[in-house]
């Protein structure tokens, strides 16, 4: 048992040391969990070694019982052969195994006691090493969080330092102020550059539209008037449409019909010389 007692010694001044020594904790926790996987490795030899003696123990009980049974028989054998002076040297030496069976039988149960009690501590330290495995994480888990703590906060000091922010606000004003500039060049250069009017024109085009959505939406709230539908159109008469109601005029013009008389006259001469001809 003083194994245990030595081990859960060193468990607790481990960890308290944990408190007031300046090592890096994780490390310290990692060096504790280590030797104390080594502690109970050994622990559990030592228990296995007495389990070992108890079953040493129980097989000598067991030998001694099966010697005094078997100078019982003896003894049952030389009183049957008439030999009651043998039979007495063989239960002498019956009693002899009986008393050492009755030492081996006290011891085994000793014995076997103290391993059930090992046992049950060997459990126990087990558990407790996996406790501390476990407080172990949470310790490390703390750290981490403590230093990521400790480092946003000393980010956060450093950034108190006021000339930092001004930088910022000064370049800003300054990058405003270039724009601003650039901004009324752009103006300067599209009003007084290139054709007035049509620049005039251009921006009264720009402006239309926003107009003719202001007066849609003032007549969708109700704040303008609707506007007036447009008067029906009659469609007039095209000027195929007129052409066909006009007059037919005639299918040849004067010239033609001068040079279709000519063209007739002619005909008749020549047929009137043929004529002749033939006489």
């Amino acid at each position: 048992m003083g194994i245990f007692s030595r081990l859960a010694q060193l468990i607790k001044s481990n960890l308290n040391d944990l408190i007031s020594k300046s090592e890096d904790p994780e490390k310290m926790l990692n060096q504790v969990v280590l030797e104390m996987n080594n502690q109970l490795a050994e622990a559990k030899k030592q228990v296995a070694s007495s389990i070992a003696d108890e079953k040493r123990l129980g097989k000598q009980l067991d030998q001694e019982l099966a010697n005094s049974t078997e100078w019982e028989r003896r003894a049952m054998m030389a009183v049957r052969a008439g030999n009651e002076e043998l039979a007495k040297d063989a239960l002498a030496r019956k009693r002899e195994h009986d008393q050492l069976a009755a030492t081996y039988k006290d011891q085994h149960e000793k014995q076997k006691n103290a391993v059930e009690q090992l046992k049950r501590a060997l459990r126990m330290l087990n558990d407790k090493i996996e406790e501390a495995k476990r407080k172990k994480n949470v310790l490390v888990a703390r750290k981490k969080r403590a230093e990521a703590q400790k480092a946003i906060q000393e980010t956060m000091h450093g950034l108190k330092d006021v000339s930092a922010f001004e930088t910022f606000d000064r370049m800003s004003a300054k990058i405003d102020q270039i724009e601003a500039e650039a901004e009324a060049a752009t103006e300067v250069n599209e009003e007084y550059t290139g054709d007035a009017l049509a620049h005039q024109f251009s921006q009264l085009e720009r402006t239309a539209g926003a107009d003719d959505d202001l007066a849609l939406l003032k007549q969708k709230m109700g704040l303008a008037p609707a506007p007036k539908p447009e008067p029906a159109r009659v469609e007039e008469p095209t000027r195929v449409d007129v052409a066909q109601e006009a007059t037919v005029e005639p299918a040849h013009s004067q010239a033609e019909q001068d040079e279709l008389a000519a063209a007739l006259e002619e005909l008749e001469a020549e047929q009137h010389a043929e004529r002749k001809a033939v006489r």
